[in-house]
């Protein structure tokens, strides 16, 4: 019999990096902004995250997904309470969240977000919709948050932006795939929406967009545009090296909503994208911050008894 090779940490942080460098392309971009030892943490985040979108949202999984997922939260709470566990993702996100002071809460209500995923297809409000997202995106903002670190006593103000910047990331995700939700048999759109502007959910599985759905997204995508504009507000409540990747991917996830915005909000037809170039050239702007920034936080200078400086 030949034995699985154990999943050690370099493994588990390596995996999780492939999961977001295959499944987030400009989230991925703007982690290469970060300083380089707080690139594995965001990427065991976004690793555990996608772990379970997976087992509730990938059309090749078959069998009992309420089985799967609840598998895997109580392998989560086995991980995080220190006893090893086999799922390859788990021993990074662990050591992560040990590392980091993770609020396990954060935790529950995103696992609890994905549970609500396998039972619940329709929102009524935006307040309902925004119930679904505290756990499903806020609470992704707030993990994130002990990992990019508030400047000295800004923690507690950082956190409103972070949960916003997440109601951002996914209220785009669900204005951009609205075809690809509802043969998942699912609606983001709330239904109190649908109704105001005259579209019926069959009108989401047309080919092209009629008038009234056309601005009923146009809605919903000024909705998302203050969901960022609120975001903005604590980039600079950030310590300097971890400014420039939140700026680039708040602005290339807002691209997003301008790519469907020069579409006439046509997201049935195609996917909105941001082309590759767009996407290295935001890289690039932001890059000479980053490495600026990076340099000015590793450069330590002490007084010596004496008075001289060592650095």
């Amino acid at each position: 019999m030949t034995l699985a090779p154990p999943v050690t940490l370099t493994t588990s942080y390596e995996l999780c990096r492939r999961l977001n460098a295959r499944h987030g392309r400009s989230y991925y971009l703007a982690t290469r902004l970060l300083p380089a030892w707080k690139r594995p943490h965001v990427h065991a985040l976004y690793g555990f995250a996608r772990r379970a979108d997976e087992i509730v949202d990938s059309f090749a999984m078959t069998g009992d997904r309420a089985a799967a997922l609840d598998g895997f939260a109580v392998r989560t709470a086995r991980a995080l309470a220190g006893v090893p566990q086999d799922d390859p993702v788990l021993p990074a996100f662990a050591q992560t969240v040990r590392s980091f002071g993770i609020d396990h809460g954060d935790i529950e209500s995103f696992l609890a977000s994905m549970r609500a995923d396998l039972t619940v297809s329709r929102y009524t409000t935006y307040d309902d919709l925004l119930g679904y997202m505290e756990g499903s995106a806020a609470v992704v903002g707030t993990m994130m948050l002990p990992v990019l670190e508030a400047l000295p006593g800004m923690v507690e103000r950082a956190r409103e932006p972070a949960r916003q910047l997440g109601f951002a990331f996914q209220l785009t995700n669900f204005l951009r795939d609205v075809s690809e939700d509802l043969r998942r048999g699912r609606v983001y759109l709330p239904l109190e929406d649908l109704e105001r502007f005259g579209v019926r959910v069959a009108d989401l599985g047309r080919p092209t967009p009629t008038r009234a759905l056309r601005e009923l997204l146009a809605f919903e995508t000024e909705r998302a545009r203050e969901h960022y504009r609120r975001a903005a507000e604590g980039i600079d409540l950030l310590i300097p090296s971890s400014q420039p990747c939140v700026r680039a991917a708040h602005e290339l996830y807002g691209e997003i909503l301008s790519r469907i915005e020069a579409a006439r909000h046509d997201v049935l037809g195609a996917r909105a994208v941001v082309p590759l170039g767009r996407r290295l050239a935001v890289f690039t702007r932001h890059l000479y911050a980053a490495c600026v920034a990076d340099r000015a936080e590793r450069r330590v200078v002490t007084r010596s008894p004496q008075g001289g400086r060592d650095a």
